[in-house]
């Protein structure tokens, strides 16, 4: 006999849909300035720069904090997320950047409200609010294993990186797959070096990404909205 899926895992696949109603398919984070800029024309540049932000931004700093930020929705220790919070909004280093965390934490704080997660109704609106902060509380209300919250992310943002290439770059879609294939098979290996960070090993070096986004404001045509 099959076993049967348990829930959390239903609600991991939930968390991570592309259907999932907070505006992720908006954001480029970068990626379409850096498709203007020349950097990135083809599937090997794609795959080179989607791999790039993942190991030196979301690795050393997303996936350490959403760690902490899960440990302290166990504890129901809200104080410590929102100092992990404004630690996030600090090392946003454009606008747009920090404005995708803090518009797509809200609208999962929002969601999360009317799914009766009352805890997120201090999320909804406010400078402290974050993506990865309501990530780390969904994973947690839900029941979701710390790892697999950690793989979920970089795979939600993985995803929404080749969607947005596939429209920009262009890419086949086809090609798409095959660059979320070899992305994916590292993430696991990425993940385990996000658990050695201490908390003063926490940060992102991602100097050309920063650089690309703050020119993404002054672009004369967009498609997304960082």
């Amino acid at each position: 006999m099959t076993e049967m899926p348990s829930i959390s895992v239903l609600r991991l696949l939930q968390l991570v849909s592309p259907t999932l109603p907070v505006g992720a398919y908006a954001y480029s984070g970068g990626l379409e300035s850096a498709v203007a800029a020349g950097w990135v024309s083809n599937a090997e540049q794609t795959c080179g720069w989607i791999d790039g932000v993942l190991e030196y931004n979301l690795c050393g700093l997303d996936v350490p904090v959403l760690q902490r930020m899960y440990h302290a929705w166990q504890q129901d220790d809200a104080e410590t997320v929102r100092s992990w919070s404004r630690f996030l909004a600090a090392s946003r280093e454009s606008a747009e950047l920090l404005a995708e965390d803090r518009q797509m934490g809200q609208a999962l704080a929002r969601l999360l409200v009317s799914m009766d997660i009352e805890a997120a109704r201090d999320w909804v609106s406010g400078t402290h609010s974050s993506w990865v902060a309501m990530f780390a509380l969904a994973s947690v209300h839900w029941g979701i294993a710390e790892r697999d919250a950690q793989l979920g992310y970089l795979w939600s943002w993985c995803e929404n990186q080749v969607a947005a290439a596939v429209k920009l770059v262009p890419l086949g879609q086809t090609a798409g797959q095959q660059i979320l294939a070899w992305c994916g098979e590292r993430i696991p290996m990425r993940i385990e070096r996000c658990h050695t960070l201490h908390d003063d090993d926490i940060g992102q070096l991602a100097p050309a990404l920063a650089i690309i986004s703050a020119q993404h404001e002054q672009q004369y045509s967009r498609l997304f909205r960082s």
